[in-house]
């Protein structure tokens, strides 16, 4: 059933809820199809997270009013509730009272100005990476892109401070860390505070991430010595002589900054190589394009302007699989939205998968079409159409960094490889916190 207000935004409910389990089985199972398919329910959409109901916003203009107003609707809810055992109170997860100051110390590691050192480190990790293959050999498409684009967060982060067992280490740590935040994210908070098997073994996983961030921190602060990376920023701001931040909050934004440098991006490139192997068509025109630009060289920052088509090929790819699929919301006080009331507490779900895929909004939304975004679309999206970066003052700090890192590393495999993934292959989106493909192994062809 669907119920329209005066403003026309409707509110329906998604079928096949499960008692206690709410919609966790088909948000598990299909996460992309299902989330695709909420808007044919209404503007707003009601969901079970577990036994808890959430509304999920469907409509851009609904979108773009959450994201502009993060003081009603707040940072909170299952996901990040999880988030915050993991976390901490860190800059992507931290509520609207701390925000601001958070983001003012973080801000100046990330200032456009820092981009040439931090491309300088990706031109250099991508030769590595791409003279590394052998043609004919089968490689995990994820797991390689993931321990590449950690190297290169790693540097910018810690001027490569960690030891390549230490990177290995905390890779592993991370990944049991962000499918067991999303899996419990569907279950009771008090169910984290249970002594299982399970929960004391994320809990020693967890510690140990920490301390190994803690002992870089440490080494850093001993030292004093400006290494014109991430965390020499952030323990540069004092007051009187006194940090700003204290131990925990700067390994809280090294942990979120380390998570989203490495697993994100990594993401985004490999379901574009996916998408690649399975648009030859495309495929052949990102090789040309590649080709006539960088030869068999890595490609670097001065390159990012001659590469539209790869810019494309990673911009369609985050429509169609967004990293950050779904972001849960807290509302603070008795509001509306759309013409329907929500009751202070009530959450509320931003998923960029719900407009990305938006029949009314993208001509045959499933399908992967580079050249959506060969200058402006027409006619104009609206503002909230597109938002895999989220928007508003939450709006994700590292997307500038992210994005040239996804063009230059696509362009730079393009020049000198193509991957083959068998047609029978079942490769399928997962929800470990962050999209990510499942299943996804690949024959790497020399060009």
């Amino acid at each position: 059933m669907t119920a329209a207000t005066a403003s026309g935004y409707t509110l329906g409910s998604a079928p096949g809820r499960v008692p206690l389990l709410g919609h966790a089985p088909w948000l598990l199972r299909d996460p992309c199809g299902f989330l695709a398919s909420l808007p044919a329910h209404g503007d707003l959409v009601r969901i079970g997270l577990g036994p808890q109901t959430a509304t999920v916003v469907c409509h851009p203009e609904l979108t773009r009013r959450i994201l502009a107003d993060d003081r009603t609707f707040d940072k909170g809810g299952p996901l990040v509730d999880r988030g915050r055992e993991l976390f901490g109170d860190s800059l992507a997860i931290c509520g609207h009272d701390r925000h601001r100051r958070q983001r003012r110390l973080v801000q100046p590691a990330f200032q456009p100005g820092r981009l040439p050192a931090y491309a300088g480190v990706m031109t250099e990790r991508i030769g590595a990476l791409t003279s590394s293959w052998r043609d004919g050999a089968t490689i995990d498409v994820r797991a390689e892109l993931r321990a590449f684009t950690s190297q290169v967060t790693i540097t910018t982060m810690f001027a490569a401070s960690m030891s390549q067992a230490e990177q290995r280490q905390a890779l592993g740590d991370l990944s049991t860390l962000l499918s067991g935040t999303y899996k419990r994210m569907f279950l009771p908070a008090s169910f984290s505070r249970l002594p299982t098997p399970g929960n004391r073994q994320y809990e020693a996983v967890r510690t140990r991430l920490r301390g190994t961030l803690g002992r870089v921190m440490t080494d850093y602060r001993a030292t004093g010595t400006d290494r014109g990376d991430v965390l020499s920023k952030l323990l540069s701001h004092r007051e009187d002589g006194v940090p700003l931040l204290a131990d925990d909050e700067v390994i809280d934004q090294l942990l979120i900054l380390f998570t989203g440098g490495s697993d994100t991006t990594a993401n985004a490139l490999s379901w574009a190589l996916y998408l690649l192997a399975r648009h030859p068509d495309v495929e052949t025109r990102l090789h040309a394009e590649a080709a006539a630009v960088l030869g068999d060289r890595a490609a670097a920052l001065e390159d990012l302007g001659r590469l539209p088509y790869a810019r494309q090929v990673i911009t369609e790819t985050l429509r169609l699989y967004p990293p950050v699929s779904m972001v849960t919301r807290v509302v603070t006080a008795d509001t509306e939205l759309g013409g329907h009331r929500l009751p202070a507490r009530s959450v509320v779900v931003f998923t960029p998968a719900a407009v990305h895929r938006h029949p009314g909004l993208f001509p045959e939304p499933g399908r992967f079409v580079p050249d959506r975004w060969a200058g402006e679309p027409q006619p104009p999206l609206p503002r909230g159409a597109f938002v895999p970066f989220g928007d508003g003052p939450r709006k994700c700090i590292g997307d500038a960094i992210g994005m040239t890192m996804a063009t230059l590393t696509l362009a730079s495999i393009a020049a000198r490889w193509r991957l083959e993934v068998p047609a029978g292959a079942r490769v399928r989106p997962v929800l470990r916190t962050f999209l990510a493909p499942h299943g996804l192994r690949a024959t790497v062809r020399a060009r």
